[in-house]
């Protein structure tokens, strides 16, 4: 074997060591990414979980604010005056409260912004290292 077979095989297995470790390095980055991108979420499904509920309840109540109305309309079919108006009155009152609740769910789910911003911002920055480090 000559010294330039040596000098090759010892540049091929040079190359295949920084190979490796840069499989293992890209591995190791993208596993970080994921762990950064999973405590992001965790941060916003509270706030997510919170508006969802209220949006909910306020769509039960609004059912609750149909059944009355009609209840109303019956009332007021069935009879003269009197249980109409009562079955009316609760039917505008559960309709607005529905109404502010989902309107105050609305504006909780809307804090919450869709993409993880440091998962991004990171990535960026990480695909900025490795252009620089290509040159």
């Amino acid at each position: 074997m000559s010294i330039d077979d040596r000098r090759e095989t010892h540049a091929d297995e040079h190359l295949a060591t920084l190979l490796t470790q840069a499989a293992h390095q890209f591995g190791q980055l993208a596993r970080d990414e994921l762990q950064t991108a999973r405590a992001e979420f965790a941060r916003n499904r509270r706030t997510l979980g919170f508006g969802g509920g209220l949006i909910g309840g306020a769509g039960v109540l609004a059912f609750v604010a149909v059944q009355a109305v009609a209840a109303a309309v019956i009332a007021a079919l069935a009879l003269a005056m009197p249980v109409w108006l009562a079955a009316l009155i609760v039917g505008v009152a559960a309709g607005l409260t529905a109404a502010v609740l989902a309107l105050v769910g609305k504006k909780q789910v809307g804090r919450v912004v869709p993409v993880v911003e440091e998962t991004v911002d990171s990535v960026k920055a990480d695909v900025a290292v490795i252009k620089e480090g290509g040159r």
